[in-house]
């Protein structure tokens, strides 16, 4: 487990601020105890320094995890957000949709949020930004990226794509294998 390089923590931080803004900072500098992102075979972490310090006497062959996984580094150097990032997302996500529980299913298969799904979503969320995705009951079901802004949601008809699918919930089941 190593600290992330310069363009790694380039590519971890701008992805998460796609979702979060600048609630980036809560992140690391957090009242409880001081957390940090390390690197363990592709996958990034988020795990407290003093659960890091520990660690350090585990061999890094033998260490399977540690900490929260926040996403992973592809093969072409981009980082990608898994699903396990989604408390701390739904925690400090600056633009949220709330779908109504006939779109719940849909969207936990796997598929996008339409606006007839769409119960309510954050006034003035742009176009192509990062959105945390609620049941109308407030409870994080994944993240996406939103397909038009607020205003353009409004004019269109009920099967236009509001929000693509990125993660949810579900995955912990689709990809119980490959996921950790």
């Amino acid at each position: 487990m190593r600290p992330l390089t310069e363009e790694e923590s380039k590519a971890v931080f701008a992805k998460l601020a796609n979702y979060i803004g600048k609630n980036l900072v809560h992140l690391i500098d957090r009242q409880d105890e001081p957390h940090c992102f390390r690197l363990q075979k592709d996958r990034v972490f988020y795990v407290s320094e003093s659960s890091m310090r520990l660690a350090i006497s585990v061999a890094r062959p033998n260490l399977v995890s540690l900490g929260t996984c926040f996403g992973k580094f592809t093969k072409g150097g981009k980082f990608k957000l898994h699903i396990t990032a989604l408390d701390y997302l739904a925690q400090y996500a600056k633009y949220k949709v709330w779908i109504k529980p006939n779109g719940e299913m849909p969207f936990l298969y796997g598929n996008h949020v339409l606006k007839a799904h769409l119960g309510r979503i954050t006034e003035d969320t742009p176009e192509h930004q990062g959105v945390v995705v609620f049941s109308m009951n407030d409870i994080p079901l994944g993240f996406g990226v939103t397909a038009r802004s607020t205003v353009d949601t409004r004019k269109l008809d009920p099967t236009a794509i509001i929000v693509f699918h990125q993660a949810d919930v579900g995955e912990y089941l689709r990809d119980e294998e490959t996921l950790f």
